[in-house]
């Protein structure tokens, strides 16, 4: 699952802030909720990371280093916080790839779809 961000664009991975005493994996899943309505389970490490501009509203802009947990979705919800601010969409993992908008995340989800030898 991918999510458009607010001022639109292509695809991203959902995520948030890390906070003192939550887990990575837990902040993942209520990010997961809370942005895209989905109930699943999260895997508790991550599978890579990738490296996003976070842009604000007065200008400023920030690197932030992201790590990517897998989520294994049992359902989405009907009414979710963040619903009407974002689109998401659906992708094999082969086909999200194709519309990441972050170079790292190209290269991770790339590393996730290729056939292990």
């Amino acid at each position: 699952m991918l999510e458009t961000p607010r001022d639109a664009g292509q695809g991203m991975v959902l995520k948030g802030w890390a906070e003192v005493r939550v887990a990575p994996h837990d902040l993942a899943a209520r990010e997961a909720s809370e942005e895209a309505g989905l109930v699943g389970k999260v895997a508790p490490q991550a599978v890579g990371e990738v490296t996003h501009e976070k842009r604000f509203d007065d200008g400023r802009r920030v690197l932030c280093k992201v790590r990517v947990f897998p989520v294994w979705v049992n359902w989405q919800l009907v009414n979710w916080p963040e619903q009407h601010q974002r689109e998401t969409r659906r992708f094999k993992l082969a086909e999200a790839r194709m519309a990441g908008e972050e170079g790292g995340l190209v290269t991770l989800l790339l590393s996730l779809a290729a056939p292990e030898v």
